[in-house]
């Protein structure tokens, strides 16, 4: 039997990447956060002067990543890039941005594809992002896609870049989301979008807690969790 994979996907906002930690850990199963691997590449691009359009450049700068994901941390997560904790860089607005670009460029997600599905070891693993149930882990027994409606996704992303002390207008986020899934959901490689077979969650007014408590459900169905 392979190794099991949860996949979880959605725009940004929907609550995501807090939701596959807390199953993680729940199912003492590996991580894998698909969209820190394009802010890493992004982040890491611009620290060495590469165009975010150059696509064969940037191709080298992602086969060259040493990532890994540990649960741990105040924020739930430490990415470490070769040992070093690049957590805070990672989450900033510029990398973010940059990510959707980088993430647009065919070269780069050829690169990126293959160190991903290389984080799918025994136990299991959840892996949160895009593209996962549709072109990373097309065969995941159970693909969950999270929804929110944009206003929602936009008062949620704001509260959080508030408490990180990183103030920013929420009609000027509310744009840059509606740019960003613009971009996400038109791109030829890999577009954002739900797989055929994944099961679409709507979280706009469930909290965190009933969302893992749905998903928990669904997952006891394909016996991820006894």
């Amino acid at each position: 039997m392979p190794c099991p994979v949860l996949t979880i996907d959605g725009p940004s906002g929907v609550g995501k990447g807090t939701v596959a930690k807390i199953l993680a850990r729940e199912l003492g199963w590996h991580y894998l956060d698909s969209g820190a691997l394009y802010r890493i590449v992004a982040c890491a691009a611009m620290e060495r002067g590469v165009d975010l359009t150059d696509g064969a450049a940037l191709a080298v700068v992602a086969s060259d990543l040493d990532v890994s994901f540990d649960l741990i941390g105040p924020d739930g997560e430490v990415i470490l890039l070769a040992g070093h904790d690049i957590t805070a860089e990672v989450r900033s607005e510029a990398c973010s941005r940059g990510a959707s670009i980088v993430a647009a460029r065919p070269e780069v997600r050829a690169a990126l594809l293959t160190r991903q599905k290389q984080f799918r070891q025994l136990p299991g693993l959840v892996a949160e992002g895009r593209d996962m149930g549709t072109v990373v882990f097309p065969d995941a027994a159970l693909k969950i896609f999270l929804t929110a409606s944009p206003e929602e996704r936009a008062l949620r992303r704001h509260k959080q870049l508030n408490q990180k002390g990183l103030g920013v207008s929420l009609s000027a986020l509310s744009q840059q989301m509606q740019e960003r899934d613009q971009r996400d959901s038109s791109r030829a490689e890999a577009p954002l979008v739900a797989a055929a077979d994944a099961l679409q969650v709507d979280t706009t007014q469930l909290s965190v807690e009933q969302v893992v408590a749905v998903i928990r459900d669904l997952a006891k169905k394909v016996a991820y969790l006894r």
